[in-house]
């Protein structure tokens, strides 16, 4: 193991990363502790995804809101539209307009801030639409020895009533659909982004580059791509780049802390300095 790498090898997800630090934010973020799932559950009034936004009647120009990178950007925008504890109830126009990367990184935030080891995990739920894996984002904490998966954006909704604990087939990591892609498992032309078309293996690949910065404690945008990402969509990157992405879904499955850092760190997957400068 390098030397360098030796700092991000000990992860420790009860601790906020770059993009998850509530730090300072005053007596908003003041409560009791609560469970994990209860935390999550209060993320749904927070976040409002753009197709909803706008048939509520929130103005085109706020659908800005989903370029937000860092939770403390999404909670000081709640505080602009209202100056009040953010577990207080809030109308849809006093929401952040957002994607389900937004409900996720929120209440990773949230159970990070209370100490509660917990990841976003980049892949693509089952639930959305019957026969399909549709990109999405979701979080999970670590409770009696196992991650439990839990989708913030839909908790309490008709889409799922396991939205709470999600099962290996709601939801697939990137790494585990790549997994079972190559393995003669699934077809990768069910796996894509609804209302798109933007389906296929390219996204299987973009998506397992994110899951592994998510792991790192990166958490960037859906449409945010660095490295070799293009060439991986394009389906041009080569065998070179899919045996890379063969080490970065078996070290993301197993849990292997010292490898994801490793992975996370080489230049065609480390996430570059420039994108995270704009989350500043």
């Amino acid at each position: 193991m390098r030397v360098g790498t030796l700092a991000r090898v000990l992860v420790d997800y009860a601790l906020p990363g770059p993009l998850t630090a509530l730090d300072g934010l005053g007596d908003v973020m003041s409560s009791s502790p609560k469970p994990p799932v209860d935390i999550c559950a209060q993320v749904t009034g927070l976040v409002i995804e753009p197709d909803d936004a706008l048939a509520t009647g929130i103005p085109a120009q706020r659908i800005e809101e989903r370029q937000l990178r860092p939770a403390r950007a999404i909670v000081s925008r709640l505080l602009e539209m209202r100056s009040a504890p953010l577990w207080s109830r809030r109308t849809p126009d006093q929401r952040v307009v957002g994607t389900c990367r937004h409900f996720a990184v929120l209440a990773c935030a949230l159970l990070r801030h209370q100490a509660v080891a917990s990841r976003v995990r980049c892949g693509f739920a089952t639930y959305f639409q019957p026969g399909s894996a549709v990109d999405h984002w979701i979080v999970e904490f670590r409770a009696e020895g196992r991650w439990v998966r839990v989708d913030p954006e839909v908790l309490g909704g008709p889409v799922t009533d396991r939205a709470d604990d999600l099962q290996a087939d709601d939801f697939l990591s990137a790494a585990e659909a790549w997994l079972a892609y190559r393995a003669g498992r699934i077809d990768p032309d069910r796996f894509g982004v609804y209302g798109t078309e933007n389906w296929g293996l390219g996204e299987i690949r973009g998506n397992l580059v994110r899951d592994l910065a998510a792991l790192n404690k990166v958490e960037m945008l859906p449409w945010d791509d660095w490295g070799r990402m293009p060439a991986g969509y394009d389906d041009t990157a080569g065998p070179e780049y899919d045996e890379l992405l063969d080490r970065c879904a078996q070290s993301c499955t197993e849990d292997d802390a010292s490898e994801i850092a490793e992975l996370g760190a080489l230049p065609d997957l480390r996430v570059p300095d420039r994108l995270l400068s704009m989350a500043d």
